[in-house]
């Protein structure tokens, strides 16, 4: 895969597989094209080269059993829409697009908001939630959309320690339900305590696979290169070294 915007490369010579029924975090520096990869499986940017298959064929193919939770600053907040009403866009694609939704519908909206812990909070209006909670409606309409691949963009940025708990544990769930949750993620300390496969990015695969694998210092540094210090890490996740 290779992604460039206006004359500029983003991602070259990206080639990847992800396994089945894992949690997967992809992390690196700022700038190395985390969020561009998945929008590039999404099709919402466009590929200069290669090509994406997802459960053995094109996303078009599987765009039903694809979930996808955007960055929180990519949002119109100000549309006057209630959480509830958010979260049952998700079942658009099973219901049709100019179906009425219905009460089944509700139900599972109502369902999914109960899964983030946002059942009290059903019938606010959107931007009237804070950030962490906003976070976890939108986890919640891909909850609803119930589909196989999971692609979040940072669903644990900027949020409290309890909205983080909340959503590792949708996370876990939905790993342990046979989904493949692929998230970008920020926190490089956490990484290891995270996720069951990591991804290591800066504009190429540095690594991919086990965390014990990928979180050397060897690969940190050719992620990182000198600016690694600044991204201290937790005494949970400590550097290792090649074995």
């Amino acid at each position: 895969m290779r992604v460039s915007y206006r004359n500029h490369e983003v991602l070259q010579g990206i080639d990847l597989d992800i396994p089945a029924g894992k949690l997967v975090g992809i992390v690196g520096p700022n700038g190395a094209g985390k969020s561009t990869l998945i929008k590039a499986c999404l099709g919402i940017v466009p590929m200069g080269a290669g090509s994406v298959q997802m459960l053995g064929g094109t996303y078009e193919q599987h765009r039903l059993d694809v979930g996808y939770v955007p960055q929180r600053e990519s949002v119109d907040w100000d549309f006057p829409v209630s959480a509830s009403e958010v979260v049952a866009m998700g079942t658009y694609g099973r219901l049709g697009l100019f179906r009425p939704i219905g009460k089944q519908q509700r139900a599972e909206a109502m369902a999914a908001l109960k899964t983030v812990g946002l059942a009290d909070l059903a019938h606010r209006q959107i931007g009237q939630l804070s950030g962490g909670q906003q976070q976890r409606v939108f986890l919640a309409r891909a909850l609803v959309q119930r589909a196989s691949i999971y692609l979040m963009d940072e669903p644990m940025a900027s949020v409290d320690a309890t909205t983080e708990e909340r959503i590792l544990a949708v996370l876990h769930g939905l790993r342990d339900s046979g989904c493949t949750p692929v998230v970008v993620h920020h926190d490089l300390g956490t990484a290891a305590q995270f996720f069951d496969w990591i991804v290591l990015l800066n504009r190429t695969i540095v690594a991919s696979g086990p965390p014990e694998v990928v979180l050397t210092r060897a690969n940190l540094h050719m992620a990182y290169g000198g600016h690694l210090a600044a991204f201290a890490t937790r005494e949970a996740a400590p550097l290792r070294d090649p074995v």
